[in-house]
């Protein structure tokens, strides 16, 4: 498939220490804090062209449907990158591991039936330039399915996450902001929003700057 050219360059994120530990805290996320029955949840129903947004280290790659022919699965960083082509020959579907930002994809316009974006969003560097990537890149019609965590309902914890975000947090947490608004972003960008649930990450015990979570689906407009 002919690509999308891009000035930016093939490792225009780099974070390898980072990488590292959210590569070990994300296995052991994905049962005692029930981040994989969230994944099941995301991926299910998906069929046909897929690209996912950040793959990570490729902990979706396990919940694709087989109704699913192809998961293009863009991933900017250099060591995650490697750990996701790994996970990509275990998959029970057809997964490509690509370099790439969300900012400039490098695949043609309407080429997917659906996207994914999976704890992500938080860490793109131009939140509106990467949603408007993903609607461009999607078939009119085609599905955004969406898990992120993001702003707090509580007036504290939101107040908390904006402090956060403007000091010490993306410096720690490789590009991570914790108070973004997904909903209001996506709709922003032009998709419309479909079913969504708030939910809590982890469910029990005390609530940390990235505990808001919200999960859903938006659409490109047919039209």
């Amino acid at each position: 498939m002919p690509l999308r050219s891009t000035r930016l360059p093939r490792d225009a994120v780099h974070h390898p220490l980072f990488a590292r530990v959210y590569a070990r805290v994300s296995v052991v996320a994905e049962e005692r804090a029930g981040i994989g029955a969230h994944r099941e949840e995301l991926l299910a129903g998906l069929s046909g062209r897929v690209i996912e947004i950040g793959a990570g280290n490729g902990l979706n790659f396990a919940h694709y449907p087989r109704q699913v022919s192809e998961v293009v699965a863009i991933e900017p960083e250099r060591t995650l990158r490697r750990m996701a082509t790994t996970s990509a020959l275990r998959a029970d579907v057809p997964v490509d591991v690509v370099p790439g930002v969300a900012e400039a994809l490098p695949v043609k316009s309407e080429a997917f039936d659906a996207a994914v974006t999976s704890l992500v969003l938080c860490s793109v560097r131009d939140l509106t330039r990467a949603l408007r990537e993903i609607r461009r890149v999607l078939r009119p019609g085609g599905e955004l399915r969406f898990f992120e965590h993001g702003r707090a309902e509580g007036r504290a914890m939101a107040t908390a996450q904006q402090a956060l975000d403007r000091t010490v947090w993306p410096l720690l947490f490789g590009g991570c902001h914790t108070g973004r608004d997904t909903l209001s972003a996506l709709e922003d960008a032009g998709f419309e929003i479909g079913a969504y649930r708030r939910l809590r990450v982890p469910e029990q015990g005390p609530q940390l700057p990235t505990s808001a979570h919200v999960l859903g689906v938006a659409r490109r407009p047919s039209a």
